[in-house]
């Protein structure tokens, strides 16, 4: 398992400890950012895709709060980057 997967792992349990989760999804992307300035700094670039109904009602920022506070151990030095993407249950039925 490489490091991120393993950070990936670590994430997940932090996630599901601070949300209910219908669906998740965690993408390491810090192959696409190679080189940048602060890929050298150890932290990934990962990208999360989060359904639970924790969402409902609330809007993109308080949404990335919740996200951010569950993760909040991990940023910087695990996390350099980190792309959301957060919905609610009725609104991830309207996307498929």
């Amino acid at each position: 398992m490489s490091k991120n997967q393993e950070r990936i792992a670590s994430f997940l349990v932090d996630l599901k400890a601070a949300l209910p989760i219908d669906e998740i999804a965690i993408e390491d992307e810090s192959h696409l950012h190679a080189g940048h300035a602060g890929a050298a700094s150890g932290g990934g670039h990962f990208k999360l895709t989060l359904i639970s109904s924790a969402f409902d009602g609330l809007n993109r920022v308080a949404r990335h709060r919740l996200i951010y506070a569950a993760l909040n151990r991990h940023i910087p030095d695990e996390i350099h980057a980190l792309t959301i993407e957060a919905h609610s249950p009725a609104e991830a039925l309207l996307l498929k």
